[in-house]
């Protein structure tokens, strides 16, 4: 059936994991525009109301967004939309929604549009009726033969028909022997309403019976109601179907004649006025929705029935005319007029694919190409082969992304640092205990060589480093001309910060002849902050908890030249120790061997001890690059402080877990006082309110509790920070000493950062830990395997918060364990399984830790 598909001449597909379903669909000139066209309304079940202007500029064309008229959520599920004359002293046409338990019936207009936007439409409530029991569907019509109007009556869940006259609610009756709701109907002509029972039978109440009937103030039948048989409801008549009815629909062909039809679960009824049958049609499918209309031909009538298997048929009474494929499983199908279109099908299905399509044939029109019976010549092709590779060397040779016209950039951001401390110090707002918090000047200078427009700069400094201002925005920049801006550094959080870095980046906008409003381009720059920015000079400390020797292949260098703003020039090139007393108080003592060419930094704190190691290895490698010694190296023997750095991780992981036990204590508190609060709400809203019985008291105890609990997450959340920027820093100075210890090439230092060093910050749902023992885990089964079954084991792609961190300490030990015994570093595949090739050696004691870790 691949011929007869429906052809697609405008479709949607509305919200997100929405559900619709038979009611939720309704097609109707809804804002009363008179050219006839009809306008497409959906309501859903997660209570949103769009009404669809479909008119693509050809058929297929995806939705623009002038087709959606209106989007607006109304917060109930809505069951039922219809569109008829609700409103009274007028016979324009208004739109009912239904709800659960309310009738709104509102009004759809819109306004004419002065600029492309194009017309604005809106929705005003006319009235709303509240209902006393769960409405289930509803139908309207002329009840009664009224002229110019139409009323509303609704189905409840139990059994009820609650008739509304507009504006006003007439009256309500039970339908005798109701078990389940079934759909509901209204045939003008003999003014009653058709339903289908949990008896499987079809059965029409007059409206004048249903009026007269008693009001139905109580579900069961009281005495007098039995004896007062004259006013008891009574069914006009009935017809056994046998099964379930899915739909029921009156079409009239002139004033004189109307049918009722009915589709059922296996059968399709077509029924006279009086209920008896004009004719069947058994169905060989499942079906799900139908919509019967009249046909051009006189006296037949037209149906489109849905099923289940993306099948939509089209009889003329009981003949199948037509069968067409569509992309979905329909739940409602309408018949609609757009742009002077007549019979557009309009489809819907449960998960909200809406799609406007008519009846036709797709013909293949594809033509097998004429076979080149031409000879194929081998060495012209070899010869073009040879050339194009030559091209593609030439074209790789060069590293350059840019052309060479662009190398030299459009605008340029340069950052100087003051290379003293400001005189008078620019912090604000510090959080540090110390005395005097200093800060340093930094002077930003944007040149541009061409005409930039919007140029705005950002600064960024980790924290709890802060800046002074970070966001300058400049007017557009001349050719040839440049902006300076200077602002000052300094440390606002209590705790040493990891790196001492800072970054500029300038967006702008440069215009081109085909793109006036410019081409978005970034340029940025790097800075270094000083020492002095964070620590000032003390005495040096001879006893530490922490000690780290640094080897040179030089000899040692005095402090006076390389640490020239932290020795006094009074003691000269006597001075071998120096301390360091970093604002937040802790202390770190440097130390330079007389004999040897060594030198060991000292301190009560492990993450105390990089700072001053970087800042050290940096200045001799300067020193001796002035010298012009290119064979300088420094190098780490000892053994990486893997317990000290477990130490941190676990303080750091008990931080986090405490701050999830402070969530969930915070919720339980919040759900109490919520459930307070809607008892108090009760007790005060009633007419004779009942003692308080202490809730007060138990809401104000509550209220503390909630106010306590905040206050220890914030400040376990502050914890939380400064645990991660130690952490940090330690995790910079293990990087470092396994670094020198196997001295690694800028690469693999490279990778060694990507690895334990992932996060900018940290937070509850993806933390430092996990993050790490991913990587971790990855290199070990890759780059730093030791057999071809670790590198087949699979990693979990789900990061979740570990119930501890002895897996990630186990297999960081494992990894300085493999890089000890010869392994390297590498993203490369091929290099990985050269790399296991490699490591034949491991011994015992590594082959049964690498066993209990794959366990």
């Amino acid at each position: 059936m691949s011929l007869f598909k429906a052809r697609d001449w405008w479709s949607t597909v509305l919200g997100e994991k929405e559900e619709f379903d038979q009611g939720c669909l309704c097609v109707a000139d809804v804002d009363n525009s008179g050219s006839g066209q009809d306008k497409v309304i959906v309501g859903s079940y997660m209570g949103y109301l769009r009404i669809f202007n479909p008119h693509p500029v050809k058929p297929g064309d995806e939705v623009q967004p002038e087709d959606l008229l209106l989007e607006v959520q109304l917060r109930e599920p809505i069951l039922q939309v219809e569109v008829g004359k609700f409103v009274s002293g007028t016979e324009a046409l208004h739109l009912a929604v239904l709800h659960c338990r309310k009738l709104c019936v509102y009004a759809v207009s819109g306004t004419l549009g002065n600029v492309e936007h194009g017309n604005q439409y809106q929705i005003k409530l006319m009235y709303e009726h509240n209902l006393q029991r769960t409405a289930c569907n509803m139908t309207y019509g002329p009840f009664g033969g009224v002229k110019g109007r139409d009323l509303i009556c609704i189905q409840s869940m139990d059994g009820m028909l609650m008739l509304f006259e507009q504006e006003s609610y007439a009256f309500g009756r039970f339908l005798p022997g109701f078990l389940l709701p079934g759909p509901l109907t209204y045939s003008s002509r003999t003014d009653s309403f058709i339903t289908v029972s949990s008896c499987q039978q079809v059965e029409s109440y007059k409206y004048q019976v249903l009026a007269f009937a008693t009001d139905a103030d109580e579900r069961q039948e009281t005495e007098q109601q039995k004896l007062s048989s004259g006013k008891r409801l009574v069914v006009d008549w009935v017809l056994n179907i046998g099964e379930q009815a899915l739909d029921i629909c009156v079409v009239s062909f002139n004033q004189g004649v109307s049918s009722v039809f009915v589709l059922g679960e296996r059968n399709f009824f077509c029924l006279k006025d009086n209920g008896q049958i004009r004719f069947m049609k058994k169905l060989d499918y499942s079906p799900s929705c139908f919509i019967p209309y009249c046909s051009v031909q006189e006296g037949t009538i037209n149906t489109l029935i849905g099923n289940h298997n993306k099948m939509l048929n089209v009889y003329q009474d009981v003949t199948l005319k037509w069968a067409t494929q569509l992309p979905h499983i329909p739940v409602s199908v309408k018949v609609a007029n757009f742009q002077d279109l007549k019979g557009v099908i309009v489809t819907l299905t449960d998960d909200g694919h809406l799609q406007c399509s008519y009846l036709g044939t797709d013909p293949s029109i594809f033509q097998a190409p004429k076979v080149d019976a031409r000879e194929i010549n081998y060495e012209e092709m070899n010869a073009e082969m040879k050339e194009l590779q030559k091209i593609i060397r030439e074209a790789t040779k060069t590293q350059d992304i840019l052309p060479e016209s662009e190398k030299r950039r459009d605008l340029t951001v340069t950052a100087e640092v003051s290379p003293d401390l400001d005189a008078e110090s620019q912090a604000i707002e510090s959080e540090v205990k110390a005395e005097a918090v200093p800060s340093v000047t930094v002077k930003i200078t944007v040149q541009s060589r061409v005409a930039a427009q919007k140029p705005s700069l950002a600064v960024c400094v980790q924290a709890p480093l802060a800046v002074t201002c970070d966001q300058f925005v400049f007017d557009d920049l001349e050719p040839d001309s440049s902006e300076t801006v200077v602002l000052s550094v300094f440390l606002k959080g209590n705790c040493t910060p990891s790196e001492l870095e800072g970054n500029c980046m300038v967006s702008y906008n440069i215009p081109t002849e085909l793109n006036p409003e410019g081409i978005s381009r970034v340029a940025q720059c790097n800075f270094s902050l000083p020492l002095r920015l964070v620590c000032f000079p003390s005495q040096p400390s001879k006893a530490a908890n922490h000690k780290l020797t640094i080897d040179t292949n030089k000899p040692p260098v005095s402090f006076l030249t390389i640490f020239p703003d932290f020795v006094d020039p009074s003691e000269g090139d006597q001075a071998n120790a120096l301390g360091f007393l970093f604002l937040t108080g802790s202390k770190t003592t440097l130390l330079a061997s007389k004999t040897s060419q060594r030198y060991r930094i000292q301190s009560d704190q492990l993450e105390d001890l990089w700072l001053i190691t970087k800042e050290l290895t940096r200045r001799l490698e300067e020193h001796f690059k002035k010298q012009n010694c290119k064979d300088f190296a420094c190098t780490f023997s000892g053994s990486i402080p893997l317990q000290e750095y477990f130490e941190l991780i676990d303080r750091h992981f008990e931080l986090r877990l405490n701050a999830e036990k402070f969530q969930e204590l915070l919720s339980e508190r919040a759900v109490q006082f919520r459930a307070i609060e809607r008892r108090l709400l009760t007790r005060f809203k009633d007419k004779t309110p009942a003692p308080l019985q202490h809730l007060d008291t138990l809401l104000e105890g509550t209220f503390r509790e909630v106010i306590a609990l905040a206050d220890a997450a914030e400040e376990n959340q502050a914890n939380v920070f400064q645990a991660f920027t130690k952490l940090k820093s330690a995790t910079h100075l293990v990087i470092m000493l396994i670094s020198l210890w196997q001295k690694l090439s800028t690469d693999q230092v490279a990778i060694l950062e990507a690895t334990f060093l992932p996060l900018a910050e940290d937070t509850q749902e993806l933390g430092w830990e996990e993050t790490v023992d991913a990587a971790v885990s990855y290199l070990l089964r890759t780059c730093l395997s030791k057999s071809s079954k670790e590198q087949a084991l699979t990693l979990s792609s789900q990061l979740c918060m570990p119930k501890d961190t002895s897996r990630l300490k186990k297999n960081i030990t494992l990894f300085c364990d493999r890089l000890a015994k010869g392994g390297r570093l590498s993203l490369s595949t091929d290099l990985a399984t050269q790399q296991a090739a490699v490591m034949p050696g491991l011994s015992e004691d590594a082959a049964e830790e690498a066993k209990s870790h794959e366990t």
